[in-house]
């Protein structure tokens, strides 16, 4: 009997043992399974953030090749990124440069086309105005050239004129001088003509001061000095012999005279000498109130 309870207790003391192993295995084992829910609960949160990264990645990937026209890998490999790179400074500009292309409204997809035309157009007027500015130069050195011509010939003519102008004076008047000069300016086809005549018996004087006569002897004499240098076939002359006397109407038809060999004079007159003169004569006369008549008569 002793011998069963001795065994009974060393049985009791094993299943006591068993127990405490179970319990701390038990225990052991609830540690574990917390630990692999814990585990679980990290990978699982991993799973959700490695998601988020790759969706995150496909977005910024999509965006690169969509906004800079780059994939997010060759992005990387192209820049590098400073050790005092300011992140939210960076970002600040991103939204500020976003902003300014976002002001700038939709992209006109016609833009590069009307670029072109308009750089054909600029070409096109930037010939035009070289072809302009050419021909402006060359329009300003045919001017150039012109006005030298018309200088040189108007100094020509005036001198001519002047001679002669000089030389019908003497004529007319019997003796004396008369000469033109010309007024100082800049440009000798804008200079003024001044007319000094000095008659016989008189001082040297502008036209302006001369008698009715001493005018108008003066002016034919330049008319004639005209018409020597320049003959015309025709030669109007109205009354110019009313304020002559006889003996200038004498030289003043016989230089008419004179000169009709090369222009064809015709003169209104009322002077008997100067009629005498002429070739033929046209008179009107009113016979009837209201009814003018030509007489002609020609001298053979």
């Amino acid at each position: 009997q002793k011998g069963e309870q001795d065994e009974l207790s060393e049985n009791t003391a094993h299943l006591k043992l068993a127990r405490d192993a179970a319990d701390a295995m038990s225990a052991e084992l609830a540690e574990l399974n917390k630990k692999s829910a814990e585990v679980r609960n990290v990978r699982a949160a991993l799973e959700i953030r490695q998601t988020e990264i790759v969706t995150r990645l496909k977005n910024l990937n999509e965006k690169s090749a969509s906004e800079l026209n780059l994939s997010l890998i060759d992005l990387i490999g192209s820049e590098t990124v400073e050790s005092d790179f300011d992140l939210d400074a960076a970002r600040q500009t991103v939204e500020e440069l976003r902003e300014k292309i976002e002001n700038f409204g939709a992209i006109n997809m016609l833009a590069l086309e009307e670029l072109s035309e308009i750089e054909e157009r600029l070409t096109f007027l930037t010939v035009q105005r070289q072809d302009i500015i050419d021909g402006i130069a060359a329009t300003e050195a045919a001017l150039r050239e012109i006005k030298q011509r018309s200088r040189d010939r108007f100094r020509a003519a005036f001198e001519a004129i002047n001679r002669n102008f000089s030389e019908f004076f003497q004529e007319l008047f019997g003796g004396g001088r008369g000469e033109m000069t010309l007024l100082e300016a800049e440009d000798v086809l804008e200079a003024g003509i001044e007319i000094v005549a000095q008659p016989p018996g008189k001082r040297l004087q502008n036209i302006l001061l001369l008698s009715g006569g001493e005018k108008a002897m003066t002016a034919i004499a330049l008319v004639m000095a005209i018409f020597q240098y320049r003959p015309a076939p025709f030669c109007l002359l109205d009354e110019v012999d009313a304020p002559l006397d006889d003996a200038n109407v004498g030289r003043f038809v016989s230089k008419i005279a004179e000169m009709s060999e090369k222009t064809q004079f015709i003169v209104i007159t009322h002077n008997k000498r100067t009629m005498e003169a002429a070739k033929a004569l046209y008179g009107v006369t009113m016979q009837e109130a209201g009814v003018s008549k030509v007489v002609s008569v020609r001298f053979e």
